[in-house]
Parts: C-alpha cells; structure tokens; sequence
C-alpha cells in the first residue's frame, strides 16, 4: 500500500510520519517535491541551496520513485506538502495509492510558520493546493479521501491513529504513539531547520488551547485559508 498524506507546512506531519515510520511493516518518504518545488519557484527557504543540491528536480523522476516501494514493505508512507505542488504539476498518479489529508487549524498554522519563515502569499501555507488535490480526489476519481485534524490527534492519539488505520485498512499498534528521540536517516535535510520540536520528543505533544489570534497583516491571508479548513473539517474522521 502506498499512502500519500498531504499536508500543509506546521500541520503536525513530521510527528504523523514519525508514528508511521515506527512501524514494523513501514517505510517513509519525506516531502520527495521539496527541491523541485524550490528550483521551479526559486524562493529562498532556509537551507534552499543544499535541498536543491541534494535532491531530485525532475518532476517525471520523482514520480516513478513515488512507485519505487523500498525493500519490499508492505506501507509505503509518503509525507507530501501540498504546496511542493504546483500549477504545472502532472497529477495524474494520484489514484495509485490512499490519498490521506491532514489539516491544522490556519490560526495555528501561520503563527507557528512566521518564527521560522517569511509567508509570501497564502501559496506559501498550502491550503488552496490542498483543497484542490482533495477535490480532485474526492469528485473526479471517485474515492473517498481520509481527512485527519492534527487537533484531534493531540486531543486523543490513540482514538484518532486507531480510527485512520482502520480507513487505510491496516492494524493498528501501539508503536504508532510512541517512538525513540532523535533524527532519522529518512528525515529531509531541511529537518535541521524545521524538526527540532520532534526530534525532542518521543509521543505527540498534549493538546492544549492556544490563542487564535494571527497578526493583523495576515488577516485577510487567515479568513481565506480559514473558509478553506472549515470545509475540509467537515469529512474529518
């Protein structure tokens, strides 16, 4: 089984992938679009020219190694932003495996994004790509997505990581809520940057209430992307 799970950046997917990858029958892909998502666009993250140096650009590459399942596993989890999609992109493959999406809220989401990167535009924040891939999936292949909210994760893992291994079909085990500190060898290098909260820890963080408020200059970027998130909660699992 391939499962794409797409997400936005600061969505609780680095935690999700760690779960999975805790697995005995699982191997992960992390964020396979990243440099070529950068070398299209030529913005500057952090750590822009290592990733593009370090990774496959070639879109039609990618994609054939999306389907490559390495040492013959039974899962083959792919943690997938959706914003690394772009336009141009060819999105023709996406109903060769489970198409899962996982939504945060977007207050959480941008005042978690701008302690470590500038946001350009609501591109940056991948809710309109993700709501698009959903709709693509959901209406023109005729499947039924999975759509997962990093809330209820925080609120209860074990609930919420049960209830998703019984849409993808597969067994659930308690490896999925705990798993050793440190980096992976899987991990992006970008992970120096972006996963130090995860690779301090070793269980999904404990829910806790948090203030809404987003900076006025986001306002408009926020009720955009905010009608977006409450659309897809709606299918949450």
């Amino acid at each position: 089984m391939i499962i794409f799970m797409w997400s936005g950046p600061r969505n609780l997917s680095t935690a999700l992938m760690r779960s999975f990858e805790n697995r005995d029958d699982t191997e992960i892909l992390d964020e396979p679009f990243y440099a070529y998502y950068l070398d299209k666009t030529k913005l500057r993250h952090p750590m822009y020219k290592e990733i593009i140096n370090s990774y496959p650009k070639n879109e039609n590459t990618i994609i054939k190694d999306l389907f490559n399942i390495p040492n013959n596993s039974e899962i083959y989890y792919q943690k997938h932003m959706t914003h690394h999609l772009l336009d141009i992109s060819n999105l023709e493959w996406l109903n060769k495996g489970k198409n899962c999406f996982l939504i945060r809220h977007p207050a959480k989401v941008i005042n978690s994004y701008i302690n470590k990167n500038e946001i350009k535009n609501i591109k940056d924040l991948g809710f309109e790509k993700q709501y698009e891939i959903f709709s693509l999936v959901k209406n023109k292949l005729d499947t039924n997505p999975i759509v997962v909210n990093a809330d209820d994760i925080l609120k209860d893992p074990k609930k919420i990581i049960t209830l998703l291994c019984d849409k993808l079909k597969i067994k659930y085990t308690n490896k999925m809520i705990n798993w050793p500190l440190g980096s992976r060898k899987s991990d992006g290098i970008w992970g120096d940057v972006w996963y130090e909260n995860v690779k301090n820890s070793s269980t999904f963080i404990k829910y806790k209430e948090v203030n809404l408020d987003v900076p006025k200059k986001y306002q408009k970027l926020y009720l955009e992307c905010l009608k977006i998130y409450n659309l897809m909660n709606k299918f949450a699992i």
